[in-house]
């Protein structure tokens, strides 16, 4: 059984006013050739299919027309899965339709069984049990309660999200021991959270439910893989090389310009995890960050690679300067002058002792994300530890549904 893991398409996503359609299209293209280059048995993108709870119609033609183009691959199976940025509802209306080109939408958490289904090899023998997973809310599986501390709710939360883990592993068990002849069929997991231990890049908002900000790897049930999205970088759990991140097939922020990007390519032999393989996947457009003085961006600006051939380069600078200067635009504007290369944000270096709002003298509110925003008010306040952190925690809570379209 050899499966394809990915995930944190982001389809639709909007760069700085930049569409990424052209780059998505691309990597689309190039799995699905992958997928018939390597043979594999099922797809599982593991969350976060699009940007935004209310994706661009380019976005959702887009997605379904790949769907279809998946029927000519020998690919039996694929499995999408809800992410944090996604809409239950706008995943699931196609759910029906779908299922008829083998393909299982899990948008949201149901009852426990919903969430475990068969692995169809290409010769449609059982071939792996998959607990489907998606990202976890916070009402789906707990109830607040008055007089909680945020300790308290930390591991409620914690507590729950393992045992609804459980709850379906159990029930994955369950089947197959029904199948009888096919004991040894390895169980594969997915989820789509922060796990201790996992890297971020700048791209992806931060998942607060309540005050958890990252789910311990010894709460995920025994399975013999773990197929997870929601951070960018690609990467194993220290300590378990069968917890897996594949990442984003595209780099999402600056941060993530210089990191190769993959998909994963996992075997299974005889009920066995057999090998786990990281498949380097194209550049499709060049991303930069430079920082420094005036002098040495424009020595780096130099020194920047060739765009990929019919796409510029997408540059942003990071100035470290302790004056104002009003033309500073036009100045870094005139060193790429000529060059395949767009200009997309300019930041002025910020200085650690910075605190509050006095930094915005020197900074543009686009500089800002809003969540730097609300820190540097939070910081204006007299309030303790726990009072911040939980205010935090319903800051970022309240964001990610504004984010999801759930808010507006």
């Amino acid at each position: 059984m050899r499966i394809i893991h990915t995930s944190d398409w982001h389809l639709g996503q909007h760069f700085m006013g930049k569409s990424r359609e052209s780059e998505h299209r691309v990597f689309l293209d190039w799995l699905g050739d992958f997928i018939i280059q390597s043979r594999a048995d099922a797809l599982v993108v593991a969350g976060d299919i699009f940007d935004t709870g209310t994706p661009p119609s380019y976005a959702r033609t887009m997605y379904n027309d790949f769907i279809v183009s998946l029927q000519k691959t020998g690919c039996a199976m694929t499995i999408i899965l809800g992410g944090n940025h996604d809409s239950a509802a706008t995943l699931n209306e196609a759910k029906e339709l779908l299922a008829c080109l083998n393909t299982r939408v899990t948008g949201n958490v149901t009852d426990p069984k919903d969430h475990v289904l068969v692995l169809r090899d290409a010769k449609g023998d059982p071939g792996a049990i998959l607990c489907t997973i998606p990202f976890i809310r916070p009402r789906d599986v707990v109830k607040s309660m008055a007089g909680q501390s945020g300790q308290d709710k930390k591991q409620i939360l914690v507590e729950s999200i393992s045992n609804f883990y459980g709850e379906v592993f159990k029930a994955a068990c369950d089947l197959r021991d029904e199948l009888g002849g096919n004991i040894g069929l390895p169980i594969i997991a997915t989820g789509h959270l922060t796990v201790v231990g996992g890297k971020s890049s700048e791209s992806e908002r931060d998942i607060y439910i309540g005050s958890l900000d990252a789910f311990p790897a010894g709460k995920f049930p025994p399975a013999d893989y773990i197929a997870l999205g929601h951070l960018h970088r690609g990467q194993t759990i220290k300590g378990a090389d069968h917890i897996r991140y594949s990442g984003s097939p595209i780099p999402l922020s600056f941060d993530e310009g210089k990191r190769p990007k993959q998909v994963l390519q996992v075997d299974f032999e005889e009920g066995c995890l057999k090998k786990i393989e990281a498949v380097p996947i194209p550049c499709f457009r060049r991303l930069a960050c430079i920082r420094g003085n005036l002098e040495l961006i424009e020595q780096k600006i130099k020194e920047l690679p060739e765009p990929i051939e019919g796409r510029t380069l997408w540059l942003e600078v990071e100035v470290a300067t302790d004056d104002y200067l009003s033309d500073l635009q036009n100045r870094i504007q005139a060193m790429i002058e000529e060059r395949p290369i767009e200009l997309l944000r300019i930041r002025r270096k910020r200085k650690p002792f910075e605190s509050g709002l006095t930094a915005l003298s020197k900074e543009k509110l686009e500089e800002l994300k809003p969540d730097e925003v609300f820190l540097r008010r939070l910081a204006k306040e007299e309030m303790d530890d726990s009072e911040k952190g939980q205010l935090t925690g319903m800051f970022k809570e309240i964001l990610g549904r504004v984010e999801q379209g759930e808010l507006s």
